[in-house]
Order: structure tokens, then C-alpha cells, then sequence
């Protein structure tokens, strides 16, 4: 990794409200904590039915459980020593996957399979192969589909390596964080480079073609030596992509979080210095820039959809996937169809109480109007490319530029320098788009509706 210093651009006037201003990531709009109990397994069952069987779709299979829950996570996940909570959980899940499927047509075509977590790893190899002959029996899992695990490398062994590729694992997202051992202490995760670098060449060996390293800027004790260290040691693991997200802190939503010391937090300015420095180092290494906190080497697919404007955005963040149906599997997880979104039952035990019934899990969603589908578009543009094309996008869904006027002349007070408005043509005008999630928010609608803790913008 270079060890250049790192030159900052001079602040703009708009730099202390991005320090400050926590708004949605936009995996989804509206964001889910607008979803309601107004769509449930009624709606979501005729949405499946209405999937184009000729439209490949892409799966998600959320995997709730950890062997350590780590201090800085919010996200739905439960603590295991054993695995009798995983073979139950499976079973369910089996359960749910036929269930879908039996719902659709005939075997509807996958392109791309994702296992999130919690721990994906932590399932034995036994019940990843038994995830995987579910879904290869109720959908016709394409042949050069993606097939994408998150790996934490403290749960994974040789077994589990070959049981990864037996499943036909094309791509890993390896988490590491941070690798000094005061941000580690502190967010509850110990984990060595070495065991690291073991995970990243066993799955390398085992047939992945694409290894992503996600990290995390903003954690407590973290300052530009350990995040420079940690970088360096990233630039050894030679990965294809690497993820750099900032940490929210909501310990009032996320118990866990209140394990961290919030006097060890980096402040406002300290979190945009971190996420500058990686920023730079990542690009003097090669990488080229996709979205607002994702790298790629310039031959990746994810590099390459940047460049020609085909990037997309996901509940699971920065993607190539284009299909236009996501069914997602599992407690909490999210499903994204044209007409709207639906969520199942967070609770694991809800989750499972649904599929024993023998009802589809959903608990909640959204349905899309025409609007929520022209602004959702623009968003989604607006954090891929940096920039909109407002009049053509709001034509395209029978809305007219005179319905935006209001907002993109509230954007250019807001913001000035940092956009440009022309013909209906909005830009950010920074190529790293730190403005991107500030920007979005000014056509969210929702955003004023309901009090939630978001993240920072930065």
C-alpha cells in the first residue's frame, strides 16, 4: 500500500452539515422503516404469483446467528454456541424456499444467489449443502449465476471451505473491519491478519473468482495509523473489491452498541479525515471508485457497471444484478418486487412461528406508486452515478420536471458549488459523491414523516 501523505481537499461551505447530518443509506426507498403492516402474506403471495417466469430472479438467504455478536453490528442477528438452533432454522428455511417457489409458474430461472448474515459460515457443511439442493430443486439456478457468501474468517474451516464449493461459490465478501487490536477489543472482534489471509487463499483455492473485503471507518479508537495499517494489511489480501462503510452509532436501537465507549468515537471531522484517507490510498492502489463507499480493480464487474452507468443498489448495498425480483428467505428478510417491498417477521422466533403454520413469513411492506418509483429512481441514480437525469426519469414515469422545480432549487441553495442543474440534468460535482445521501434525502418525501435514527452521511 502507498504511504504517501494524504492531501485534503480544501472544506466547502457544505462539509459541516455532511460532518453532521445522519440520513437513510437508500438500500430501498422508502427506506424500511416506513414499511407497514398493510402489505402481508395476502399481497405478497400475489406478487410472487405475477413474477415473469422468464425473468430471472435473485435470491437472498438471510443467516441470523453468530458465535460472537460483535459490538458495533445493528443489524438482526443472535448468538449460538450450538448448532441445534441451526439445523431448526434450515429445516424452516427449506421450508419457506419450497413454499415460494411452489408459488410461481414452474422453476423460475436465478441469476444470482446471495447468503448474508450474521454468520453464513457458521452453518456446517451438512446444512449449507442442504440449503443449496432446496433452492437447485425449486429454481432453476442459471449456470454462470453468482453465488456470493459473507464469510467471517473465524468460522471457517476446511470442511466448510469445500462445502462452499461444492455449493458453487463464485464470490466472498470477507469482513474484517479493522485489524488493530484496540478497535478490535473494543468492538468485540478479535480476528487476525493471518487467519485472514488463510480464509482469503482457501477460498481463492476453492474456485471464488471474487473476493471483496469489507471494512469499517468511524470505530472507536480508530485513527489515520490503524486505519493506514489496516489498509496495508488489506493490500496484501490483493482483493477485487473492498467496501468501506461508516459506522453508525445507534445505541438506541442496537443494545450491543452500548458496549462501546462513546468517548473513543472519532468525531465529525475525524470521520470525513478517515474516510478521505482511505479513499486516496485505495485509489493510489489501483482501485477505481464505485458508488459512494465501494472499490473495485478496474477490470471487475463491479468497475466496469460503474463506468458504463449500469451500477445498481440493493438492500445489500453496490451491485451488478439487474433482475428486477429479489426473494429473500429467512427471518427479517427483505423482498423486492415492481409493485413493492415486503419484509418477513425480524424475530427468528416469529420468523419460524409463520412457517409452522404453513403461511408465507411477511410481516410488512410497501407498496410502490407511481411517484415512490420515479423518486426511488432518481435516488438510486443519484447514489450510483452521481447524477440524474430528473426531467427524462420523471417522463418516464408520468410525472413532469415542474413537479421537481421546488427541489432542485431547495438542492442548489443547499449545496451550491457542490451540484449542477442543467436542463434538467442534476450533478454532483465532487467525484466522490460524499454529497450523495444529503442530496437524496431532498426528494425523499418520507424522510419527515417518522423520527429514526440513521446513520451519518459520512
Amino acid at each position: 500500500m502507498v504511504t504517501l501523505r494524504v492531501m485534503t481537499r480544501s472544506p466547502s461551505p457544505a462539509d459541516s452539515l455532511l460532518a453532521r447530518a445522519s440520513v437513510p443509506r437508500y438500500t430501498s426507498y422508502p427506506p424500511a422503516n416506513h414499511f407497514t403492516p398493510e402489505v402481508g402474506p395476502d399481497r405478497h403471495a400475489r406478487w410472487i404469483a405475477s413474477v415473469d417466469p422468464d425473468r430471472p430472479v435473485s435470491i437472498y438467504l438471510h443467516i441470523p446467528f453468530c458465535r460472537r455478536l460483535c459490538h458495533f453490528c445493528a443489524c438482526r442477528t443472535q448468538g449460538t454456541r450450538t448448532d441445534a438452533p441451526l439445523d431448526a432454522y434450515v429445516k424452516r428455511l427449506v421450508t419457506e424456499i419450497r413454499r415460494v417457489a411452489a408459488l410461481l409458474r414452474h422453476p423460475q430461472p436465478a441469476s444470482a444467489v446471495h447468503f448474508g448474515g450474521g454468520t453464513p459460515t457458521i452453518l456446517p457443511p451438512h446444512l449449507l449443502r442442504a440449503i443449496d439442493a432446496a433452492l437447485r430443486s425449486s429454481f432453476d439456478v442459471l449456470p454462470d449465476a453468482e453465488v456470493s457468501v459473507e464469510v467471517d474468517p473465524m468460522e471457517l474451516d476446511e470442511r466448510r471451505l469445500d462445502a462452499l464449493a461444492s455449493i458453487g461459490l463464485t464470490r466472498a465478501s470477507i469482513g474484517v473491519q479493522d485489524f488493530a487490536d484496540a478497535v478490535q477489543s473494543a468492538i468485540g472482534r478479535p480476528q487476525s491478519f493471518e487467519a485472514t489471509r488463510a480464509a482469503a487463499e482457501g477460498l481463492r483455492a476453492r474456485g471464488a473468482r471474487s473476493l471483496n473485503v469489507d471494512l469499517i471507518y468511524g470505530l472507536p479508537h480508530q485513527d489515520a495509523a490503524s486505519l493506514r495499517a489496516t489498509l496495508a494489511h488489506v493490500d496484501e489480501l490483493v482483493p477485487d473489491r473492498v467496501a468501506i462503510y461508516g459506522y453508525a452509532h445507534v445505541p438506541q436501537m442496537a443494545r450491543r452498541q452500548r458496549l462501546i465507549p462513546q468517548d473513543a468515537l472519532p468525531g465529525p471531522a475525524e470521520r470525513l479525515a478517515l474516510f478521505e484517507l482511505a479513499r486516496r490510498l485505495l485509489l493510489w492502489a489501483g482501485y477505481v471508485p464505485a458508488g459512494i463507499d465501494h472499490f473495485a480493480r478496474p477490470g471487475d464487474t463491479l468497475a466496469l457497471a460503474a463506468q458504463a452507468g449500469r451500477l445498481r443498489r440493493n438492500f445489500q448495498g453496490y451491485t451488478t444484478d439487474d433482475a428486477r425480483v429479489l426473494l429473500g428467505f429467512g427471518a427479517s428478510a427483505i423482498s423486492r418486487f415492481p409493485q413493492g417491498h415486503v419484509q418477513n417477521a425480524p424475530a427468528s422466533g416469529a420468523w419460524a412461528a409463520r412457517i409452522d403454520e404453513g403461511r408465507l413469513a411477511s410481516v410488512r411492506g410497501y407498496a410502490l406508486s407511481s411517484e415512490d418509483r420515479c423518486r426511488g429512481e432518481i435516488i438510486d441514480r443519484l447514489m450510483c452515478d452521481f447524477a440524474a437525469d430528473v426531467g427524462g426519469i420523471a417522463a418516464a414515469h408520468g410525472m413532469t420536471l415542474a413537479a421537481f422545480h421546488a427541489t432542485l432549487e431547495r438542492i442548489l441553495e443547499r449545496f451550491g458549488p457542490e451540484v449542477a442543474v442543467e436542463a434538467g440534468h442534476l450533478r454532483l460535482t465532487a467525484s466522490d459523491g460524499r454529497f450523495a445521501r444529503l442530496v437524496c434525502a431532498e426528494f425523499d418525501t418520507f424522510l419527515a414523516q417518522k423520527e429514526a435514527a440513521y446513520s451519518r452521511a459520512i
